[in-house]
Order: C-alpha cells, then structure tokens, then sequence
C-alpha cells in the first residue's frame, strides 16, 4: 500500500516537472516565432502565433485534469494511511482566512498557467489586426 502511495505521488511530481518543461517548450517556440517575425507576413506570423498559443493552453488543460485525477488517487490512498500529508496541506488552504479576499487566497498554478497563453494569444490577435 505504501509503496502504492509512493509510486502515485512520484507519478504526479513526474507530471508535473513535464507540464514545467512544456511550459518552457512553448515559450521557446514563441521566441522563435517572433523573431521569424520579421522575415514572414505579421498576419501569418499572428495566426501561427494564435495557433500555438491555443495549443500550448489546451496542453496545459490536459496537464491540469490529468494531475486532478492524480490528487483523487492520491487522496483515496491516504484514506488508508495513518497520516494524510496532503489532504493536511489542502485543509490549511481552505481555513485560511485570507482565502475570502481575491488577490490574496492560493491561485492554482494551472489556472495561473493557463492565463499566460490566453494573454500571449490575445497579443497574436491585436498584431493581426494592426497588421491589417
């Protein structure tokens, strides 16, 4: 059961240090589409831009629901341990009461993450459409 436990929460570490390395993937590809900038059209540019911005946020989503399946997992088999460390962890997080105040509560790195290609996304389109 513990070695069970172990293998799930390495698993989810695993996922996680991959979502980290997808991040910089695309972030590097977006460095080397705005530098290729120049040399193609500003409106394909753009639209590659939009195009590998929607994907990189649809990895991301992916990236989020997989680890969610992974904290179920991980949860359920704490049910069986002696001490539940992360379940402790989520606990605190929802007792604290700076939780009630947007700016200041816990914001998940996926949710945090997923904004990063929606901006980079929108800066694509108003590139189009100045490139108009």
């Amino acid at each position: 059961m513990l070695e069970q436990y172990r293998l799930t929460v390495e698993m989810s570490d695993r996922l996680s240090a991959r979502r980290a390395s997808a991040n910089s993937f695309f972030v590097t590809l977006n460095a080397a589409l705005l530098t290729a900038a120049e040399a193609l059209d500003l409106k394909v540019a753009a639209w590659l831009g939009v195009a590998l911005a929607a994907t990189w946020w649809l990895l991301l989503r992916s990236y989020r629901r997989l680890n969610a399946a992974k904290w179920v997992a991980i949860d359920e088999l704490e049910r069986e341990l002696p001490r539940r460390p992360f379940a402790v962890e989520w606990q605190q997080f929802k007792r604290d009461p700076l939780e009630r105040r947007f700016l200041l509560r816990y914001a998940e790195l996926t949710i945090v993450e997923q904004t990063v290609p929606a901006v980079v996304a929108l800066l694509y389109v108003l590139v189009f459409v100045q490139a108009l």
